[in-house]
């Protein structure tokens, strides 16, 4: 049965309780963790978006690109592998439904003062086990954070950097303590992350990327190997916690298979000859026109479009502030003006792209319109602080320019030239000039997957506002050690938003973060205003807290002109053969597959039909 228990108000002196850390703390222990939002689902014996009663059998496939060499993920080494998350539990599952919200897994409940949230401990379920049949201790939780702390990337380190240490209690009983008194992120993070068998590693180096199976408690376990080119995992028929709530009616394959492929065209042939069964499709060309073979005619194949509540990626040409010119706002707006979404997306996209207008875009996180006075009231503090070009932009009704969709940018590029002009450039000969005499030159950083066709209209653009631009294609390590290194002008970037932000922001816009080698603060922000933002989002106790500083981060960060925002779609497309089933109700946050399960008589079906075609 689920249950709350609060303690009363105690008033006992310091150190006659464990829960007595002062005067007015006031612990609750619960069978969830819900960062100042009320859980939906504390009283269901399966969530809402599963199906109980689903069988259990047959296989999910699905493609990768490139390859892989570790099944350590987290200690940033290599290529890690798909999937390799299924190995491992958490202390608390993520609701798929409700931000900031999680119910038990490798923990049963948990006590912690949602007032003064300096510490948290988490009971463990003495069922927990490892795939092993080993049990599954605080020390093996404490081993597991210690290092993180230690031995993960440092990217990873900062994201933890608000833990000060964690403490056995008990066998079953695992402390966090954290350095600040108000991060309700802090206990999503450790409750989120995958928990290692100490054991395990006794005689292992955890910073070396490995191929060897590693002691998990999750639902799969590692079937095949077949190096750099598949991974196969199989459900693990004595996963201890097949009947939790969470996981009624989940990871119902038998198998689990990542295919690895060179590239998406490489891939979507694969997908069509049925070397695997479920496909997301990422080039909307092939969306709009290719989805006319043979299979699908037949009916064989599905095509499936998710809307989702979540966040779209941060998609975006970012700019290295860092050093000449781009440090220079009056050039980085000027840019700006230069990107032409509107033909971009009618001539390259099919119109099924939509710009993106704030970083947070698709979510109640993102600001839009002029500042309410709310938000003015946060702002205010901050405004003598901003440049004029800064303040502006916070203060206005943002949109990114608008183009007239012909190709040619014209009015745009006469904006541009006139905040070149009045900030002190010149144009001499077509080539743009800066205020020390200095010709105006860029290298576009480029992976050799990203195709260079959606760019060349924007390089062309700046090439008529005098700005000569160097293309550089570069090999995925190459790339890598790059902006790891800061060395670059600009950048493509594909960055995965959150609609619960927190400590993360830190790494995404934080000064501290902007000359860590390995972080992903590439445009190298260093602004007081943007810092103090994410403490505030940090810090805040109740979901309109976070929404509104949000939106004040969100103003800041665009106008900044840190990086030009350029396109996403407000839903994820797949295609995948006509043997899967999904339950009625679609959960919000998540696509969900893993509620899936296989319809054997379609399947069945299926290859009969593809047999009897196949020996024609």
């Amino acid at each position: 049965m689920s249950f709350v228990i609060s303690l009363k108000r105690l008033s006992l002196f310091y150190g006659l309780s464990l829960f007595a850390h002062s005067a007015y703390a006031v612990m609750q222990t619960t069978p969830y963790l819900a960062m100042h939002v009320q859980p939906k689902y504390a009283k269901l014996n399966a969530m809402p978006y599963a199906n109980p009663n689903a069988p259990k059998g047959g296989i999910l496939s699905q493609s990768s690109l490139g390859t892989f060499d570790n099944l350590n993920s987290m200690n940033g080494k290599g290529s890690s592998t798909e999937g390799v998350n299924y190995l491992f539990d958490s202390l608390m599952d993520r609701s798929l439904n409700e931000p900031r919200v999680m119910y038990p897994l490798l923990a049963e409940k948990v006590s912690y003062d949602p007032k003064q949230l300096k510490d948290v401990t988490f009971h463990l379920n003495p069922k927990a086990r490892f795939n092993n049949g080993h049990p599954v201790t605080a020390e093996d939780v404490k081993f597991t954070f210690d290092t993180y702390q230690t031995k993960a990337n440092l990217g990873f380190q900062m994201y933890l950097s608000d833990l000060a240490k964690t403490e056995v209690l008990s066998k079953h009983q695992i402390k966090f303590i954290f350095k600040s008194k108000n991060n309700v992120e802090m206990p999503l993070i450790v409750a989120s992350l995958p928990i290692y068998s100490k054991l395990d590693w006794k005689n292992k180096d955890f910073t070396r990327v490995t191929l060897q199976p590693i002691v998990g408690s999750g639902p799969y376990i590692v079937d095949r190997v077949d190096a750099g080119r598949s991974i196969t995992y199989k459900r693990n028929p004595n996963y201890w916690a097949k009947d939790l709530p969470v996981n009624k009616g989940r990871y119902n394959f038998d198998q689990l298979k990542y295919i690895y492929y060179r590239n998406l065209d490489v891939s979507f042939e694969g997908f069509k000859s049925r070397q695997f069964n479920l496909y997301e499709e990422k080039n909307i060309r092939n969306w709009v026109t290719a989805y006319n073979f043979p299979a699908i005619r037949a009916g064989q194949i599905k095509k499936y479009k998710a809307h989702l509540g979540t966040p779209l990626d941060i998609q975006s040409l970012v700019f290295n502030i860092r050093r000449s010119p781009l440090n220079d706002i009056h050039l980085r707006k000027a840019l700006t003006y230069a990107y032409d979404f509107e033909w971009q997306n009618k001539a390259l996209f099919f119109n099924q792209n939509r710009r993106l207008q704030s970083y947070f875009d698709n979510t109640d996180l993102a600001a839009k319109g002029r500042p309410s006075a709310s938000e003015l009231k946060v702002l205010q503090p901050f405004l003598a602080q901003l440049s004029p070009i800064m303040r502006q932009g916070v203060l206005a009704d943002w949109l990114y320019p608008i183009s007239d969709a012909t190709g040619f940018n014209r009015q745009n590029l006469l904006i541009a030239q006139k905040i070149l002009k009045d900030s002190g450039y010149i144009i001499r000969h077509n080539q743009l000039y800066d205020r020390q005499g200095r010709a105006v030159q860029l290298e576009l950083l480029m992976q050799q997957e990203n195709p260079q066709r959606e760019l060349m209209p924007f390089v062309r653009n700046l090439n008529r506002l005098g700005i000569r631009v160097n293309i550089r294609q570069v090999d995925v390590p190459q790339y890598m050690e790059r902006i790891r290194h800061q060395d670059f002008d600009m950048m493509v970037l594909k960055l995965p938003q959150t609609l619960t932000p927190g400590q993360e922001q830190a790494q995404f816009w934080g000064s501290t973060a902007a000359n860590e080698s390995g972080n992903y603060n590439y445009s190298g922000i260093q602004n007081p205003a943007i810092d103090q933002m994410i403490a505030k989002i940090v810090a805040a106790k109740t979901r309109e807290e976070v929404i509104l500083y949000t939106r004040v981060l969100d103003r800041l960060l665009r106008a900044g002109y840190y990086q030009i925002l350029t396109y996403g779609k407000p839903e994820r497309w797949f295609a995948y053969w006509d043997i899967y089933q999904q339950p009625e109700i679609k959960p919000k946050l998540s696509v969900g597959w893993e509620y899936w399960w296989v319809d054997s008589t379609k399947a069945k079906k299926l290859d009969q039909s593809m047999t009897k075609h196949s020996s024609k």
